[in-house]
């Protein structure tokens, strides 16, 4: 006998089945279920009995004919008997079994129809057989059991409507038949036509049935399959649970990455597997609330509680699911996993967050700190201490190694940043080389003033890039909140101003803001719209400095020099406002003005001599470069050869150098490299660009006369590099006469300082140009050696105070810039703040265009400038 599942099996198969996780068995399962297996159940249930029953009534036959010796009639029997089971075995393959369930529908209905035909047929003819027994008990016995095998069998094919029809009209026909009489053959025939229409009907809507569950089955299995590809390949999973909560089915790939202990994640509480993320609105018992109290529940974020790959996240929804009866079953979901948008998202917010090279904060999130911070000091009083920091000569090994070097350059100076500053701040880099240090709740002034000399030094240390070791240096600005800022803005713009000190007092060092910087920079501001009124009103003005040829002292050409005479404050250097003119972006204007003047001046000149103009890096940076210069030269009608560039080694560190030297040098203009020695990599400069002079720097010449001085040296050695390139040389910043023999024999051909006079306006370069050289004035021997430096000073005149920058100093004086002193300064005394804390008398010996010349009363230790503790003192102030 078969085993035929229970409904409740096949309810308990249906609730594990994905298909009802999409819905599938609400109303298309069901109807699946009922067309292909209610019917061919019943059939299953009652064959048995009815085999039973025809057997039962075979033997009977067999042995009422044995006991009546009638041979004939047995092997009747027998025959009839072995048709009738051999019909009974076959329609139970048909349909108990259901090996035909792939067949086409039409297949399937004629067989059971010619199943139930053949059986009626074979029951039939065994009944008749009954006639042939006599009268009495054995023939009663055998009608009883023909009769009741015929109605076991029609109860068995009644689910079977084709079969059922089939077998009626077998039972009519063999009457009909049996009966010998052509009467009942009629009449049977009509009753057969009429029910093979009527069955063609219900045979068509048995076929229509059949091809409905079959493409309801197909689709089912589709869904089935496409939901296990889902599941096996797709982000989405599924999942059920009994109604205690605890896992009755999880998708395997999901279940692999929840196993703990190779203990799986099916039979235990949802709960206990997972939990929502830490980061989700919620707590865990809102996860417990759905599920005891049986709400549905999406879009919950969640992470496995102990797990193989604890980085994972799934994002899960559910709904509880009831029976027909409306029992609650369990719950019943889906899920999807979350884990590569998490890690997108972390990567999303490292990258608006974090700097992608040195892996430190970027200026969006050290703004926030910043804000974040400073919103604190609304309570109790809490400090905090702003660095901002920028690399000294980056860009420099940035040009000459690369931008590859420069990177990781870059990335080592990060590294020993957060070494140095540790748990104290939140280091970041702003861009480029700039840096950015945030120390909340620090406000001491000596201890801030350790840490920055210790990142200083830090900083300075050699790096060893691309196998090439770089030195490089480190300038920091420091404000403190509240006491220089109590917003973002301020602290900032504070802490800026520092850096801008720090820098101008020679770099390496580090500044604390002062109200005097913002007044610095209300100046610089005032400066800068100066700047653009004089350029609308004609406030400047140029002056010629000659260039004398050392053979014969003629005068070769002159170098335009730019000036201001301000209305209210009088002459101001080029140095205080070339500068800003450079920051604010005023520096193409204003040397598109020098550059016309001085061809429009040069060009009514007595004698074709040269006239040289600067040119900044922004300008020489610029693609209309050469137009302006020929539009120049076309408008004031100079002879492009009587046109000298002076370019200094900054100023063509980019690409685009080589295309602008060979659209310069095809106007047929000269190209002088000025202040050499200056800056980086000359050599590679010389051998690249079409210059036809190199112009010593002054610091070279300055000391050159004065015994075990190797400026000579180095200017010889730039005299043979220039003459066997084919180069002129001009000597820069020659002041005093016996400078001019010594450059004269070192076979310098052009010389350019004091010592021939002082720059000229236009109309003294004509009364120069009437004769034929000019004599040297000045001191005829030079004075003690001085030391080059640049830093900042106090300096006190009466009961007025300033701050000045020392360029020059020697033993018995100095040489200052921004000094501004009303009327005639000379022979004043002051006092300046050479070392910390220590007053230096001085007297002024002249002053002119913002410098002056200081004469110490007393002489003065050089050696205090270079002592560490002198150093130290003067950085922390």
């Amino acid at each position: 006998m078969p085993i035929i599942p229970s409904r409740a099996a096949i309810d308990a198969e249906r609730n594990t089945s994905p298909a009802q996780l999409l819905g599938l068995t609400d109303d298309a399962g069901d109807r699946f279920l009922r067309s292909h297996d209610s019917g061919l159940h019943l059939v299953g249930v009652v064959w048995p009995f009815a085999m039973l029953a025809q057997g039962f009534a075979i033997l009977i036959l067999i042995g009422a004919t044995l006991a009546l010796r009638q041979p004939g009639m047995v092997v009747a029997a027998l025959i009839h008997g072995g048709f009738l089971i051999a019909l009974s075995l076959a329609g139970y393959a048909l349909l108990v079994r259901q090996e035909v369930r792939t067949w086409p529908a039409h297949l399937r209905t004629r067989s059971f129809a010619l199943a139930g035909g053949g059986m009626a047929a074979a029951i039939m003819a065994m009944l008749w057989s009954t006639i042939a027994l006599p009268a009495g008990p054995l023939q009663l016995a055998s009608f009883v059991g023909m009769l009741g095998a015929a109605g076991m069998t029609a109860l068995i094919l009644h689910p079977v409507r084709a079969a059922s029809l089939a077998f009626g009209g077998g039972l009519v026909l063999m009457l009909a038949i049996l009966s010998h009489h052509w009467a009942p053959v009629g009449v049977a025939a009509l009753v057969l036509t009429g029910l093979a229409l009527a069955s063609l009907r219900v045979a068509r809507i048995d076929i229509a049935a059949s091809r409905a569950s079959a493409e309801e089955r197909e689709a089912g299995q589709f869904a089935t399959r496409m939901i296990g590809e889902f599941e096996a390949h797709g982000a989405g999973w599924f999942w059920q649970t009994d109604r205690h909560g605890r896992l009755t089915y999880l998708s395997a790939k999901v279940a692999g990455a929840l196993a703990r202990d190779a203990e799986p994640p099916l039979g235990r509480m949802l709960i206990d597997v997972l939990r929502l993320d830490s980061v989700a609105p919620g707590t865990e018992r809102t996860l417990a609330f759905h599920l005891s109290s049986r709400t549905s529940f999406a879009d919950y974020t969640v992470c496995a509680t102990q797990a193989k790959e604890p980085d994972r996240w799934w994002s899960i929804s559910g709904r509880p699911l009831v029976d027909h009866l409306g029992r609650f079953q369990g719950f019943i979901g889906s899920g999807s996993d979350l884990t590569e948008q998490r890690r997108s998202e972390a990567e999303i917010t490292r990258l608006a967050l974090f700097d992608s090279l040195t892996g430190l904060a970027n200026r969006q999130r050290m703004r926030h700190s910043l804000d974040k911070t400073l919103q604190q000091q609304a309570g109790p009083y809490r400090p905090a201490a702003l660095f901002l920091m920028d690399l000294d000569r980056f860009k420099a090994v940035n040009d000459t190694l690369g931008h590859q070097a420069g990177d990781e350059l870059l990335v080592q100076v990060a590294q020993r940043l957060q070494r140095g500053v540790g748990d104290k701040g939140l280091v970041g880099r702003l861009g480029g080389d700039e840096f950015q240090v945030l120390l909340p709740g620090l406000d001491k002034r000596d201890t801030l003033a350790a840490l920055a000399n210790d990142l200083i030094r830090s900083l300075s240390q050699p790096y060893f890039v691309h196998d090439n070791s770089v030195s490089i240096g480190c300038s920091i600005g420091v404000a403190i909140a509240p006491h220089h800022g109590e917003d973002a803005e301020e602290l900032i713009r504070n802490a800026d101003l520092a850096l801008y000190a720090a820098k101008a007092d020679g770099r390496g060092v580090h500044r604390f803001f002062s109200e005097e910087m913002l007044e610095g920079a209300r100046t610089r501001k005032q400066l800068e719209d100066d700047i653009r009124t004089a350029l609308n009103d004609g406030g400047f003005h140029l002056v010629y400095q000659p260039l004398v040829s050392t053979l014969d002292e003629s005068i070769v050409g002159y170098e335009a020099l730019l000036r201001w005479n301000h209305p209210t404050r009088g002459p101001i250097s080029p140095t205080a406002f070339i500068p800003v003119a450079e920051e604010s972006g005023l520096i193409a204007p204003l040397g598109e003005w020098v550059l016309r003047t001085a061809c429009r001046e040069a060009a009514r000149w007595p004698r074709p001599v040269r006239v040289a103009v600067n040119v900044s890096p922004l300008q020489f940076a610029n693609p209309a470069l050469p137009s302006l210069v020929a539009s120049a030269l076309g408008h004031a009608g100079l002879p492009p050869r009587r046109l000298e560039l002076e370019i200094t080694e900054s100023a063509f560190l980019n690409d685009s150098s080589d295309s602008m030297f060979k659209a310069l040098k095809g106007l047929g203009i000269r190209l002088s490299l000025d202040d050499f020695g200056t800056g980086y990599s000359s050599l590679g400069y010389l051998r690249n660009a079409p210059f036809d002079k190199i112009k010593i720097d002054q610091s070279f010449v300055r000391g050159a006369v004065q015994p075990g001085n190797r400026n000579a040296a180095i200017i010889k050695a730039i005299v043979t590099l220039a003459e066997t390139l084919g180069m002129e040389t001009t000597a820069e910043g020659v002041e005093v006469q016996d400078e001019i023999a010594l450059v004269r024999a070192l076979g310098c051909s052009h010389i350019q300082g004091f010592v021939y006079g002082r720059p000229v306006p236009a109309d003294g370069v004509q009364e120069q140009l009437q004769g034929d050289r000019l004599a040297p004035v000045g001191h005829k021997i030079s004075r003690g050696p001085r030391t080059r430096i640049l830093r900042s000073a106090r300096i006190a005149l009466g009961t007025a105070r300033g701050d000045v920058r020392v360029r020059d100093i020697s033993p018995h004086g100095a040489l200052v810039e921004g000094l501004s002193i009303d009327g005639d300064a000379t022979g004043l005394d002051v006092l300046i703040e050479l070392v910390e804390n220590e007053m230096v008398t001085a007297r002024v010996a002249w002053a002119r265009d913002g410098k002056a010349g200081l004469q110490f009363l007393d002489a003065f230790d050089l050696d205090l400038l270079n002592q560490p503790v002198a150093r130290a003192l003067r950085r922390t102030g």
